[in-house]
C-alpha cells in the first residue's frame, strides 16, 4: 500500500487555499511519488511557482506555450505520464471548465488529455460553493467520473462562515491512495472485519477487558478498502481514529459485538474476526457502583457467545471466514484445533510472548493456517501483515 513511485499531476488553481496545495506537494514528495505542478496563470499570483519546484524538485509549469519545455507536445506527454490527477485547491472558475470541457491554458488542456483517476478539492466561498451553477459543475464532474472531496466548514479567507475551505492534506491524501494505492482485487466484494476489545460492566463504573488496541482489525479494514471492498468494520472501544470510507459500528460488550456482527453475516462475502472478544463476563451487573468491602472479593463469571463459532455454524455458502487465534503457549496446536472446531477457512495465530507480535505494537509476526497449509510471516507491519491475509481472500473469493 504505497504511492511511491507513482506519477501524481497536482493542478493548482486561484484560491488563497493555494498556500496548502505546497504542503500537499512536499508530503506527496515524501512519500516518493513523482509530483509534478501545474499552475493556472492567476494562482501564481497568490503563490510562486518556485515555491513548488523546491518542494518538488521538478519545473512548475504555467505556460502551454513555454518555449522552454522540451520540444513535444507538452499536455499530451503528461497526461499519458500522470498515474493521478489532483486539483487542489479547485476554483469555481476550474471546475466549470472541467465539467464542460473548456481547455484553454495548461492545467485544462493537459487534464482533457488524461484518462487516469481525477481528483478534485474545491475551495471558494461559501456562496459561490453553493450556487446551483457550480452545484450542477460537480455534478457532471461526478459524472464523468470525478472524485470530488467535499470541503470543509469554517471560517473562511472572505470573512465568511461556512462550507468552502479545501479539505486538510490527510484527507486529500486518503482519496489518493483509495485510488491508486492498490489492485482492486476486492471490487464488488463486501468484508466485515472485527476489532478492538471488549468491556464487560461489573457496575457503572467497572467492567472487564483486555489489551487490545484494535490496530490489527483498522489494518484489514483499511487495507480491504483499498482493495475495493464494501467494509463494515465493528469495533470495540479503541483510540484510533476509523478509517475512512468504512462503515464503522462501534460496539462495547461481547453481546453488542455478537449482534452486530450476526445481523451483517448472511451479506459478507468474507469475515475477518479480529477482536479479543472477552470469552467471560460478570454475571450480574449492579446498578450501582460497588462499595468495597472488608477481605476478599469473588466475582461470579458466565460465558459470553462465542461470535467466531457461531459465524462458522451459519455460514453461507462461498463465504470465506477468518479467525485470530492469541496464544502464550501450544500456539500452532491450539490454533489448528480451532480452525476445526469453528469451521473456519484460516487463523492466524500469534505468540503473545514474541517480541514485535500481540498488542499495542505497529508490527505483528503471525502464521496463517489453513486446513492444508501453514505459513509462517516473518515480523512486519500490520498493514503488511493485512495485505498478507488479503491475498489469501481475494484468490478464495475469485
Amino acid at each position: 500500500m504505497t504511492i511511491k513511485g507513482k506519477n501524481i499531476l497536482l493542478g493548482v488553481s486561484s484560491s488563497i487555499a493555494c498556500y496548502k496545495a505546497a504542503g500537499l506537494a512536499r508530503t506527496l514528495y515524501k512519500m516518493g511519488a513523482n509530483v509534478q505542478v501545474i499552475m493556472t496563470k492567476n494562482a501564481t499570483q497568490f503563490i510562486s511557482p518556485l515555491t513548488f519546484e523546491q518542494l518538488t524538485v521538478r519545473k512548475c509549469l504555467t505556460d502551454t506555450f513555454d518555449r522552454n519545455y522540451e520540444i513535444k507536445v507538452e499536455h499530451v506527454s503528461l497526461a499519458r505520464w500522470a498515474d493521478a490527477v489532483v486539483v487542489a485547491p479547485a476554483s469555481a472558475n476550474v471546475l466549470a471548465k472541467l465539467a464542460h470541457g473548456i481547455a484553454d491554458d495548461m492545467l485544462t488542456t493537459t487534464i482533457l488529455a488524461c484518462n487516469c483517476p481525477k481528483l478534485a478539492a474545491p475551495a471558494m466561498n461559501t456562496h459561490m460553493y453553493e450556487n446551483p451553477v457550480t452545484q450542477d459543475n460537480l455534478k457532471a464532474l461526478r459524472h464523468y467520473g470525478w472524485d470530488i472531496i467535499e470541503p470543509a466548514d469554517g471560517l473562511l479567507a472572505c470573512g465568511a462562515i461556512g462550507k468552502g475551505k479545501m479539505p486538510e492534506e490527510d484527507e486529500i491524501i486518503d482519496h489518493l491512495l483509495r485510488v491508486i494505492a492498490c489492485e482492486k482485487d476486492l471490487t464488488g466484494k463486501k468484508v466485515l472485519v472485527t476489532a478492538g476489545p471488549t468491556r464487560e460492566a461489573l457496575d457503572p463504573v467497572r467492567y472487564i477487558s483486555n489489551h487490545s488496541t484494535g490496530k490489527m482489525g483498522y489494518s484489514l479494514a483499511k487495507m480491504a478498502m483499498l482493495r475495493g471492498a464494501e467494509v463494515t468494520l465493528v469495533t470495540g472501544p479503541v483510540n484510533l481514529e476509523p478509517p475512512r470510507f468504512v462503515n464503522t459500528v462501534p460496539v462495547h460488550s461481547a453481546e453488542e459485538m455478537y449482534e452486530a456482527v450476526m445481523s451483517r453475516a448472511t451479506e459478507q462475502d468474507a469475515m475477518i474476526m479480529a477482536a479479543a472478544v472477552a470469552d467471560y463476563r460478570p454475571k450480574n451487573v449492579a446498578s450501582e457502583k460497588i462499595k468495597k468491602m472488608e477481605g476478599d472479593a469473588a466475582i461470579p463469571l458466565e460465558r459470553t457467545k462465542d461470535i467466531l463459532a457461531s459465524a462458522g455454524a451459519n455460514r453461507r455458502e462461498n463465504q470465506f471466514l477468518c479467525g485470530f487465534s492469541m496464544e502464550t503457549e501450544n500456539m500452532l496446536e491450539n490454533s489448528r484445533k480451532k480452525l476445526i472446531k469453528k469451521n473456519v477457512d484460516m487463523i492466524v495465530a500469534n505468540n503473545l510472548r514474541q517480541e514485535g507480535a500481540g498488542f499495542g505494537t505497529d508490527t505483528n509476526i503471525v502464521t496463517l493456517i489453513q486446513r492444508n497449509t501453514e505459513e509462517a510471516l516473518p515480523q512486519m507491519s500490520k498493514d503488511d501483515v493485512a495485505m498478507r491475509i488479503l491475498d489469501i481472500i481475494a484468490r478464495s473469493l475469485k
